[in-house]
């Protein structure tokens, strides 16, 4: 995957991948509900206790070659939460999709209709938010600065913003159809993710299903993480120790030390956590070059694939970079000049600390002088916990029937895996539930883009669950090349349960595996520095 591609798969990846198939649920056999009202009658307010709404504009859409004909609505919950609805006039089945945000968010991303197996696809009503406030140019959704004084704009992005657009989304469903959605679903990645848990967590009745993919729920700490990215890798005189240059080489000497531990040497690493590759096997030998690791970069290696710690060896995050992921870093980890020269973690931990991460008046830090203490850790959890999805209580949700799917990419450069395990384990204890799944997928980026996987969505599965009682088991990924063709799919099996190779035909095709147990016990919890975190609900608003 290229670096420049690599921001916008981190961001937008949950956003563009969205579609059910014909036969997976029952929408297929679902009779359209027609409107009963015309588009543009619904230009007005609508009075929701706590979530006042607004509708700007509703005008009708043509169909295309992809899209079915739909009414498409913006607005604002007030103050300023604005949304895309986007309602299809002749194929609705009853089924309303809400989308999450990613990075600091700021924009709306024109929410994508997912295929049911009706006429177009437009059996979905669909929505999307900015979260309550517009992020500044160039990169926008790491931009913070709208934070830095205005409180409400915090509470939208840190809990409010996507339980109010659910509300008004379906208080205008049930104006223009005459009736309310039969079932609601949220997905997302990234922050997305975040959002997907902490709607589980705190708003139980707004979705009957949610997808959390690569979920950033530990938010606090995960921002002290991205300062830890920038920090380990940025020498004396600001530039990065390891280069984006050195990153194939190091890339190919993980793989050629542990891509056949997992019993097939196929280009991935279906559990990096077997893998315990030392960088100074590829120190430079004598002249430094793009195939070998200098001191300093052995270093700083070494470095990125640990937590991050204070001076007594307290884990202030509960993972690192996990070996395979190294191409991902360039763009994320290392600025590359699609990016400006500065490397999106940077950009994040910084905007984050000046603008968002304390109290509004209270001294605030930068990347180059925050402190790696509990202290500082303490500092920041006050607000932290606001935005945090980490409560392990979702009694309410279960009770209601809701069902989870979790998703996470091994090779993950901004999020690591290990912290969705840690809560995967906390929640569960443990023991298979009838409620929530987990799903890890090989050699998968941030939300999108790898070297063998690129694709991966659980959507279809969580409807049939929902609607037909069909405990997901298994879902395929999907490698494609830069052209869209696809070159690997591979089953992904519900977690602790791996893929194992049967022995015949391609590797790259996912109908030639099959699963099998764990080859030792799962041992997932992590012990850090924000374990009393899990015990905090966080927020909520009416």
């Amino acid at each position: 995957m290229r670096p420049l591609k690599i921001f916008t798969a981190a961001v937008t990846m949950a956003l563009a991948t969205t579609g059910f198939v014909a036969g997976t649920a029952t929408a297929a056999a679902d009779s359209p509900v027609r409107p009963v009202l015309a588009c543009g009658e619904l230009v007005r307010g609508f009075a929701l206790p706590g979530a006042a709404t607004h509708v700007t504009s509703a005008a009708v859409v043509a169909a295309t070659g992809t899209d079915p004909e739909y009414c498409g609505v913006r607005g604002y919950v007030e103050p300023a939460v604005q949304f895309e609805l986007r309602l299809p006039t002749k194929t609705y089945a009853g089924r309303y999709l809400q989308y999450g945000c990613g990075g600091f968010c700021g924009l709306i991303t024109p929410p994508r209709f997912a295929d049911c197996g009706l006429p177009h696809g437009g059996d979905v009503a669909v929505a999307a938010t900015d979260d309550g406030h517009v992020g500044r140019t160039p990169a926008v959704v790491d931009d913070g600065s709208w934070g830095a004084n205005n409180q409400a704009a915090r509470d939208d992005f840190e809990f409010r913003g996507p339980h109010v657009v659910s509300r008004a989304a379906k208080a205008i469903i049930q104006a223009f159809y005459g009736a309310a959605p039969k079932k609601s679903y949220f997905t997302g990645c990234s922050d997305g993710g975040r959002e997907g848990l902490l709607l589980a967590q705190r708003y139980p009745a707004d979705f009957d299903g949610i997808v959390a993919g690569a979920p950033a729920n530990y938010w606090g700490p995960l921002l002290e993480f991205q300062v830890w990215l920038a920090r380990v890798n940025t020498a004396a005189d600001g530039s990065p120790i390891l280069t984006a240059a050195k990153l194939p080489a190091l890339h190919n000497a993980v793989l050629a030390a542990c891509d056949r531990l997992d019993g097939l040497t196929d280009g991935q690493l279906d559990d990096p956590r077997a893998c315990h590759f030392d960088p100074a096997t590829l120190a430079c030998p004598g002249a430094d070059s793009p195939a070998c690791l200098t001191p300093a970069q052995v270093a700083a290696t070494r470095k990125l694939y640990s937590p991050p710690t204070d001076g007594h060896g307290t884990l202030l995050y509960p993972g690192g970079e996990q070996p395979g992921s190294e191409l991902s870093w360039a763009g994320w980890i290392i600025g590359v000049p699609e990016t400006g020269g500065v490397a999106f973690a940077r950009g994040l931990a910084d905007n984050y600390l000046r603008y968002l991460g304390y109290p509004i008046g209270a001294p605030t830090s930068t990347v180059d002088t925050f402190a790696f203490t509990k202290r500082e850790f303490d500092r920041l959890t006050p607000v932290g916990v606001r935005y945090n999805a980490m409560s392990l209580d979702l009694s309410a949700f279960q009770r209601r029937g809701g069902k989870l799917v979790l998703w996470h990419g091994w090779a993950d450069q901004a999020i690591p895996p290990t912290g969705t395990l840690d809560y995967y384990q906390r929640l569960t204890q443990g023991r298979p539930q009838d409620w929530a799944r987990l799903f890890m997928v090989p050699s998968l980026y941030h939300c999108g883009g790898g070297t063998t996987i690129t694709e991966f969505d659980p959507l279809r599965e969580l409807v049939a669950w929902v609607e037909r009682g069909t405990a997901p088991t298994r879902v395929t990924a999907t490698g494609r090349d830069a052209d869209g063709n696809v070159t690997r799919t591979r089953p992904v099996f519900a977690y602790p349960q791996r893929a194992v190779y049967d022995g015949t035909g391609s590797v790259d095709d996912a109908a030639n595996f099959r699963p099998a147990p764990p080859t030792s016990p799962v041992r997932d919890v992590v012990r850090w520095a924000g374990e009393k975190l899990y015990a905090i609900p966080g927020p909520v608003a009416p």
